[in-house]
């Protein structure tokens, strides 16, 4: 992993946090499970497909949409693969959960006196679910999805309407997520304090990340003193 300054001099230069929400708090493995095994089983059930042939079918419509608002949109895959994907997360959502460490970490890093806010491209239903789940929003001064903004965190118009509507310095925020297309956009921006999550599913090893400074998990950032 690229190498990383003390945490103790990045909380000094930051006033913004703002938090990807799947892969950064919440752990990746439920989406996994949803998007590689759930859904592609129903839409073989419903075509006649043998899984294998769902699964790829499906992987070919989202390499097609990657990186764009659609990508993230339970009303375009509903539409698309012809049953309520909402529903079906409705249907699982007690599996949604923290990753380690994190739900306390965030009570800590709320209670520093800096402004903690979700950054998400999941979809405003999506949102609500897991926060009506997890509690998540008592945790955090705000949450913003892309789909409100018009334009996935991969592009420079999701950057540009969030430091409008947040009014954030990006000299002194820090972002984190475990996308590194979504941290290369938020750099392009100019934000100055990155972090990538390493380990995003708690059933899947850490990965190797080069690009930006990592982190396995969130609470390894390490003590947040109080802002100055």
């Amino acid at each position: 992993m690229k190498a990383d300054c003390p945490h103790s001099a990045l909380w000094q230069a930051t006033d913004t946090v703002l938090l990807d929400m799947d892969g950064t708090l919440l752990d990746l493995a439920f989406d996994n499970r949803f998007w590689l095994e759930r859904v592609p089983a129903r839409y073989a059930e419903l075509q006649g497909l043998a899984f294998d042939q769902a699964l790829a079918q499906l992987k070919a419509r989202m390499a097609a949409v990657s990186g764009q608002l659609q990508w993230y949109c339970l009303d375009y895959w509903s539409q698309t693969l012809g049953f309520d994907l909402e529903a079906m997360k409705r249907a699982h959502q007690q599996e949604i959960r923290y990753l380690p460490g994190v739900r306390d970490y965030l009570g800590h890093l709320k209670q520093s006196g800096r402004h903690v806010a979700i950054a998400t491209n999941a979809h405003p239903d999506v949102l609500r679910i897991k926060l009506a789940q997890t509690g998540l929003g008592e945790l955090v001064d705000a949450t913003h999805s892309a789909h409100d903004l018009g334009a996935a965190k991969e592009q420079a118009a999701f950057w540009q309407a969030l430091e409008r509507r947040v009014g954030f310095h990006p000299e002194r925020t820090l972002f984190v997520d475990d996308s590194l297309p979504v941290l290369a956009s938020a750099r392009d921006h100019g934000i100055a304090h990155l972090r990538a999550i390493a380990r995003p599913a708690s059933d899947q090893p850490p990965r190797p990340i080069d690009d930006f400074p990592a982190v396995e998990a969130l609470p390894d950032l390490g003590p947040v003193p109080l802002r100055d």
